[in-house]
Formats: structure tokens, C-alpha cells, sequence
């Protein structure tokens, strides 16, 4: 009889990583997938942040979530992980506020000098924005011109961002030699030179960003608006080759529910003009910026911001006061933490979200308009120049003829450059 086979010796442990191993293929995948995660899954959240626009009053600013190892052109730092400098309270500080005075800074224009027209009080230079749970960096004037040595920064939009631009050189200019600056006006272009450092900071007027009939920086008071469609390289190409943008557009957009736009050239016969719900219009706009951006901004190189609206306190209704005032004669904040004045629109909140949640272009989105809402104190009102001779009805009813879009400096605009320069070297 021939033996039995002997028994099978039980499997080696190599044996049974051979049998159980997975495909070669499914760790390429989980590798593709773990790639894509770093490198996208959380590239939103470090431009624009997580934004309630069912209630805007609540929007949220995020801590970059690029890449670790790559770090935002400029930055040197970063905020405390957590921190939403764009949420907190205005607090008295008569120590260190204003950051310049009105009558030490000449590139202020007459709109803006409050102090020069009339205005009786100060209290509205003495606020200080303190976020909750960190503090801003403090402005850094030296840092700021150091690092635009040898650059642009421009401002881009409508005459609220030139607020903001000239706020920017009166922060800068008391650092810079008397002989070693200037400020030209070429159309639609205000350009500061810092000429030891061979910078610039600009202002250009595009007030829809997009081509326009209010397209002229000075003659533009034009009611029935019209916007061409698909048109930013009429102004786009004067921006080319810049490191540092801030873009605004809202106010000249909010003329009714409807907008009119041009399909075509302003320069043909018969014009085909259509009308679309203006929160179409407007995001029709914010997806033709985030193109250019896209095309022409190099992501290593340059940076980015987009500014939300400006408030304006047309109705004094709306924060419980005479229903026939407006900001004239305030000189206190608003207190209520929860206000939202019926000037900022939601729907454009909500609109500036889904565009800037489905780019991944690097955008920091620059949420001034909260803070900003509970200034009813720091409008220009009366106390500017006034273009055209006063009636006697204007001059017996003040609030008839007060600015309440525009805000006097130094003041409230201050602290938006105060945030943006948080934003670029500590994102």
C-alpha cells in the first residue's frame, strides 16, 4: 500500500498576503483621491469662507486652507486658527484713534474732508473695530510699502473703493519724503507713486467693472444704467500686471428689480437691450470677474480681494428713528448686534456665495458690510462740498441734501484697510 500524501502543511503567512493583496489599481486610486483631497477639498474655504446667506448678518471668514507647505503671496503670518476678524464690536479708543488727521493728508478729496466743511464732532474718528476673541495686527506702514516695492496695488470699482484707495495713501504718505511722492489723474486712472520705492497704489473708476454708459470718472450721473455684457477687457486690460487688486462693485447696480443689459456694442445702430432681475445681472458679473481673474492673475505672484457692500443709512426707519431721517445728525452707533439695513440686499449676498462657492480662483472676500452697518455716525451727511448751490428747501430741511453712501476720513474706511492688510500678510 503506498503511504498517504502527508497532510497539507498549513498556508505561510507570505502565502496569505499574496492571496488577500489588492489590486495595484485600487492604491492608485485611493492615492488619486487623497491628492485631489489635499489639494482642493478645502480650497474654497481659504478665499471666501463659510457664509450663512439665508441670514448674511452672520458671514464667516475662514483660515487659509491651501496647501500647508504653500504659503498666499505676501503673507508672513497667520491669524489665530478660529478667528473671524470680520465678526466682533466697535470699541472708545481716543488713544490711538484717528491714524493720521484730516487736514495732515492733502489727497483727500473734498467729499470726504468733514472736518474741513463743518462737521461740529470728532467722535466718529475715535472708534476702534475689535474682533472677538483676537486683535488685528496693527497697520504697518514701513511693511506695507517694503512689500509693494516695486509693484502696483490697485483699486478697482466705484467711488466707495476710491474712499478706500485714498484712505490707503493717507495711511502711507507720512512715511514717504515729501519729495519722493505724487498723485496724477489720467481718466479714469488716480495714481499715487511712491517714487523711492518705485510703487504705485491706483484708483480705477469702473463702477459695474464691466463696460458701461457711467463709464466717464466724471460725468456718470446716468439713471437709466446700462451694462454690456461679457465686456471687462474694455477696462481689464489697463489691469493687467497688477499684484495687489481690490475689487468692489455694488451700489450702482441697485437702481430697481430689474437691470438693463447690452447685447452688442454701444456703437451699433440698433442697440439689443434686454432686461434681467438685477441679482442676474450682478451675477453675471461677479462670474465674468472671477474669468479675468482667473486668466490673467498668476496665482503664486498676485493677490486678489473683493470687498461686500457698503451700507448706507438712507432710512433712519430702519434702526427705529424718525421715518423721515436718515443719517444726518447721528453721531452714535447702532447697538443692535442683529442689524441689517434694508440698503443691503440679501439676494446679492446670496448671489456673491454660490458665484464665489463654485470658483476655485483665489479670492479673499474683504466682509466690511456688518461692521460697517452699525456706523450711522461716520457719513460725510452735510458736511462735504457741496457741487451745486443749495436751494432754500435743501437748506431749511438738511437731511433732504445729506450723503449718507459716502464716509468721511479718517474714519470707518481706515479700519477696511486695517483688515485688508490683516488679510494679506496674515490670511
Amino acid at each position: 500500500m503506498k503511504p498517504a500524501p502527508p497532510a497539507a502543511a498549513p498556508p505561510s503567512s507570505s502565502v496569505l498576503l499574496r492571496k488577500t493583496r489588492l489590486s495595484p489599481f485600487f492604491f492608485a486610486l485611493l492615492a488619486f483621491i487623497f491628492f485631489v483631497t489635499i489639494l482642493y477639498g478645502e480650497d474654497f474655504s481659504c478665499i471666501f469662507g463659510q457664509l450663512d446667506f439665508d441670514q448674511p448678518r452672520h458671514l464667516h471668514q475662514s483660515i487659509s486652507a491651501k496647501k500647508k507647505s504653500e504659503k498666499l503671496p505676501f503673507a508672513i503670518g497667520e491669524t489665530e486658527r478660529g478667528c473671524d476678524i470680520f465678526n466682533g464690536r466697535w470699541v472708545w479708543d481716543k488713544g490711538s484713534r484717528p491714524l493720521y488727521e484730516e487736514d495732515e493728508c492733502p489727497y483727500i478729496q473734498p467729499q470726504l474732508t468733514c472736518q474741513e466743511h463743518g462737521r461740529p464732532d470728532k467722535d466718529y474718528q475715535h472708534w476702534r473695530w475689535q474682533p472677538n476673541g483676537c486683535s488685528l495686527p496693527s497697520f504697518n506702514a514701513t511693511l506695507m510699502l517694503e512689500t509693494l516695492r516695486g509693484k502696483r496695488m490697485m483699486f478697482i470699482g466705484d467711488s466707495l473703493n476710491r474712499g478706500q484707495f485714498v484712505s490707503m495713501v493717507c495711511l502711507l504718505h507720512r512715511s514717504i519724503p515729501k519729495h519722493a511722492k505724487s498723485m496724477k489723474t489720467f481718466g479714469s486712472f488716480n495714481v499715487f507713486t511712491a517714487k523711492e520705492y518705485n510703487a504705485t497704489i491706483e484708483f480705477y473708476w469702473a463702477p459695474f467693472l464691466l463696460e458701461s454708459n457711467s463709464d466717464d470718472a466724471v460725468v456718470h450721473r446716468i439713471s437709466d444704467r446700462i451694462v454690456r455684457k461679457g465686456s471687462i477687457n474694455k477696462h481689464g486690460k489697463h489691469w493687467k500686471g497688477a499684484d495687489i487688486i481690490v475689487f468692489n462693485t455694488y451700489l450702482w447696480w441697485m437702481t430697481g428689480q430689474q437691470f438693463k443689459i447690452l447685447h452688442g456694442s454701444f456703437d451699433d445702430e440698433e442697440k439689443e437691450i434686454v432686461e434681467l432681475p438685477t441679482e442676474d445681472a450682478y451675477r453675471m458679473a461677479m462670474k465674468i470677474m472671477l474669468r479675468w481673474v482667473k486668466k490673467n492673475m498668476e496665482r503664486n505672484k498676485t493677490r486678489v480681494f473683493f470687498t461686500s457692500m457698503s451700507p448706507s443709512h438712507e432710512k433712519s426707519i430702519d434702526w427705529g428713528g424718525d421715518p423721515h431721517g436718515n443719517c444726518y445728525n447721528e453721531t452714535t452707533l447702532i447697538e443692535d448686534e442683529e442689524y441689517w439695513g434694508s440698503d443691503c440686499r440679501k439676494g446679492v449676498m446670496r448671489v456673491i456665495g454660490e458665484v464665489f462657492s463654485k470658483t476655485k480662483v483665489p479670492i479673499t472676500f474683504l466682509n466690511i458690510t456688518k461692521l460697517s452697518s452699525y456706523r450711522r455716525d461716520a457719513h460725510t451727511s452735510i458736511y462735504k462740498k457741496q457741487w451745486n448751490p443749495l436751494t432754500p428747501e435743501q437748506l431749511a430741511n438738511p437731511a433732504s441734501y445729506a450723503d449718507c453712501v459716502h464716509w468721511c476720513l479718517p474714519g470707518l474706511q481706515d479700519t477696511w484697510n486695517e483688515l485688508l492688510f490683516a488679510k494679506l500678510f496674515y490670511p
